[in-house]
């Protein structure tokens, strides 16, 4: 991989933790004025949470939210490009897009700092749990993993649910991602919090930094805050870097904008120190392809 020569070996990320109405505009204006705040106070590159447009769509099946979703490009997607130019900030921004007649997506994008979009990702990872009935509205991405040079880094974007997945964090590492982005919509159910609550955003958390670990590379998850009808979100977004340290953590309770200082030149002295990818055995993984092999 080769560095963009205007990028610079430390970038400053801007993590918008915010809570969200079920009215667009509201959410989409506050989302504005943070990034600008953000930047006015020296981040570089911004996250916006999962479907920061509005309240979290996916904890009932119902057919009239398919109208808040709207085409890419589109009027929101527009307002956050047009953001991104004026600020000379990278941000990274999650959208219910609507593809065609019957086919939406949770589709993340990349815009860079002259506001030009980079970098599509549709969510492949699609989960269908109580209060996240998500299957009802997203069709899984056919876009696969990926990663785009922009002004500040070599950024990769994966959603959510992706989250548990080591195999979606090892390739997007290995189209050379040095940030990998997981704009995030998870919480608390009232009637478990009391008693798996701490082991749930326990495990959330450990899978993202063993991500981090294993790709020598920093990980960015930023999570909405707020009760929206049966979810409470626990916020809690953070940053680690490549040996899987926390550099920032956000409150459970309250709307923040943190800003987190990443030295780009840690991935190589950690992989040369740590180097779990040179030791891969690419030979030998090939059944990590199949279903199942247990009955082989």
């Amino acid at each position: 991989m080769t560095k963009p020569t205007t990028q610079p070996a430390k970038v400053t990320i801007g993590l918008v933790q915010m809570t969200c109405t079920k009215a667009k505009q509201p959410n989409v204006d506050k989302a504005v004025a943070r990034i600008g705040e953000a930047a006015a106070a020296g981040a570089q590159i911004v996250c916006l949470q999962e479907l920061f447009a509005g309240h979290y769509p996916c904890q009932e099946e119902d057919f009239t939210l398919f109208d808040d979703a709207e085409p890419i490009p589109g009027p929101t997607t527009e307002r956050i490009a047009a953001a991104a130019k004026q600020h000379q900030v990278v941000v990274v921004g999650s959208f219910f897009e609507r593809r065609a007649p019957g086919l939406y997506h949770n589709t993340a994008l990349v815009f860079d700092a002259d506001g030009t979009t980079l970098g599509m990702y549709r969510k492949m990872h699609i989960p269908d749990d109580p209060h996240y009935y998500e299957k009802f509205y997203f069709t899984p991405g056919d876009l696969g993993f990926g990663a785009v040079n922009t002004r500040y880094g070599r950024l990769g974007v994966l959603v959510c649910w992706d989250q548990w997945y080591p195999e979606a964090a090892r390739i997007t590492a290995l189209h050379g991602a040095q940030i990998i982005f997981y704009p995030t919509a998870i919480g608390w159910q009232a009637h478990e919090k009391a008693q798996f609550g701490a082991s749930q955003h326990s495990a959330w958390e450990t899978s993202m930094r063993a991500h981090a670990i294993a790709n020598g590379l920093f990980i960015v998850a930023i999570n909405r805050i707020g009760t929206e009808d049966h979810i409470e979100f626990w916020g809690g977004s953070f940053v680690a870097d490549p040996t899987g340290t926390l550099l920032a953590k956000g409150s459970h309770e309250h709307e923040e904008t943190m800003l987190v200082e990443c030295d780009l030149d840690q991935i190589d002295f950690v992989r040369t120190h740590w180097p779990f990818l040179r030791d891969r055995r690419i030979d030998a993984y090939g059944d990590i392809t199949k279903r199942w092999i247990g009955d082989a």
